[in-house]
């Protein structure tokens, strides 16, 4: 299981917590060195291009939110998009592989068909463009250099690789660069990855372009198209990086801030907020349970097809309330940078000389409730990644996101009570017990006593920590001092500047 989080707590320069020690520290660097929050995620993210490979890349999506410091809250949408789909017959079909979180298991699907429009690379450029204090090259050069040099496998990097062993045998190219002697990498073996610094070093110098409709893109395009996908080079020419409005809500005497539609997760959470915001503080843990069902309730066919619907957000709050890796960084101004990026569990398709693991976003069951493939081209595929910031009179208190697919919301209203309800800490709620209802079906960390349930609920009790649980990294301003934790469950760390 993946060990500890690695706490490093007030610093005068503010905070990064991220997925993966050398993220946490690559922002940290950028902190002390004059970079604003922005520039400090930025540096994180590229860094965990590297450090965290089967979770994020240059082939994923991602949000990003900032807020605070006097600037009016945005959030920078650069999730995956549908590509075309012929609909003939002569595509590729969908592999089915098996993952297994020990008292858990998942179904994904990947392949050449499960790759969707990758956002990463107008992520980076437009945040750096719209926000960024530091030159894009001086933020991706420590990356390269690190993907050059390689990165051994830490304990969290090492477990992921073993539970998506399947997928990194699936193709030649992808075992080339994590199964090279037949099998998968271990801890403390060293991932080198030659082109992806070569792609990093690009971005840095030309942007965003080369990767949509230059030679990166272009490679891409004829690679999937010999191997039965229908991503066409103008799906890619068409990608861009959009500026979107904050869901709002109020908890308690706070507001939060946090993802808004096309993405569900964010529209859920804030759902769930309202319906707690209801009942006594601190909510008991049926409450919780109650509030994760009713917004899974609502994640209907009408609702995940809405999404796109102007005004959705407003008309499916109002009428009901009245009215996964990520990267948090506090700098010492209130800035905040909430950025939650995927590659879900990676396709299996790597194209040679591009540095480029794809996505297999149109291959997540969660990101498809309606059946494969139903999404048309260029919609942004309803994510459940919510980065998100909660303000207290104004100001920055806590930014946090999760990795964990459908888990992440239930990850962060877990985390948002534990701050806000019961005065916790940024580690002491991020370390705390955890539970997630699905499908009529209650999962629990040690120390969550699942016998206080109602009697129809079926129970699922966790014999240890776990990944399932989501991967919440969050950073905390409280009475003056910054503070930051690392999920131990994915191998996180905070780091102070």
């Amino acid at each position: 299981m993946p060990q500890r989080g690695l706490l490093v707590a007030e610093g005068s320069r503010g905070v990064v917590a991220a997925g993966h020690p050398l993220s946490a520290q690559a922002g940290a660097r950028v902190l002390r060195e004059g970079g604003n929050a922005i520039d400090a995620a930025i540096a994180a993210m590229l860094t965990s291009f590297v450090a965290e490979p089967l979770l994020t890349g240059l082939g994923a999506g991602g949000y990003m939110l900032v807020a605070g410091a006097g600037r009016e809250p945005a959030l920078l949408d650069f999730f995956v998009e549908a590509p075309t789909r012929l609909g003939d017959g002569s595509e590729a079909e969908l592999h089915a592989i098996d993952v297994s979180f020990g008292d858990a298991a998942q179904v994904f699907q990947v392949g050449p068909a499960s790759c969707g429009v990758y956002g990463t690379p107008a992520g980076v450029c437009e945040a750096a463009r719209r926000w960024g204090s530091i030159p894009l090259p001086e933020l991706a050069a420590p990356a390269a250099a690190l993907a050059r040099e390689g990165v051994p496998l830490n304990h969290a990097q090492a477990y992921v690789a073993q539970i998506l062993a399947d997928v990194l045998t699936s193709t030649r190219e992808v075992a080339a660069l994590w199964a090279p002697d037949g099998r998968v990498l271990r801890e403390g073996e060293v991932l080198r990855d030659p082109d992806l610094a070569d792609a990093l070093d690009l971005l840095g110098a030309e942007g965003a372009a080369p990767f949509y409709s230059g030679a990166i893109g272009a490679a891409i395009v004829a690679w999937l198209s010999e191997r039965g996908s229908s991503l066409c080079g103008d799906d890619l020419g068409a990608y861009r990086a959009v500026g979107r409005e904050p869901v709002r809500v109020a908890y308690r005497d706070r507001e939060v801030l946090t993802n808004p539609p096309p993405s569900a997760g964010g529209t859920l959470l804030a759902y769930a907020l309202g319906l707690l915001n209801r009942t006594g503080s601190p909510p008991p843990l049926g409450e919780i349970v109650g509030a994760m069902a009713a917004a899974q309730t609502e994640r209907t066919a009408e609702f995940v097809e809405s999404l796109d619907q102007p005004r959705f957000l407003q008309g499916f709050l109002s009428s009901r309330l009245g009215s996964t890796t990520h990267i948090s960084v506090l700098d010492a101004d209130g800035c905040a940078c909430s950025a939650t990026c995927t590659n879900g569990e990676g396709s299996g398709v790597v194209v040679p000389g591009t540095g480029i693991h794809l996505n297999n976003v149109m291959g997540e069951a969660d990101l498809n409730p309606l059946g494969w493939h139903r999404h048309p081209r260029g919609r942004r595929m309803p994510s459940m990644m919510a980065p998100t910031v909660v303000m207290r009179d104004g100001e920055v208190e806590l930014v946090l996101g999760s990795a964990g697919s459908n888990r992440i919301r239930s990850a962060l209203l877990q985390t948002i009570v534990s701050v806000v309800d019961r005065g916790m800490g940024a580690r002491e709620a991020v370390e705390a017990p955890r539970v997630h209802f699905e499908d009529g079906t209650v999962f629990g960390e040690p120390g969550i006593d699942l016998t206080q349930l109602a009697d129809d609920l079926h129970t699922v009790p966790f014999h240890e920590r776990n990944l399932f649980f989501g991967g919440v990294q969050a950073a905390l301003s409280r009475d003056g001092r910054f503070s930051g934790a690392g999920d131990p469950r994915r191998g996180g760390a905070a780091v102070s500047a």
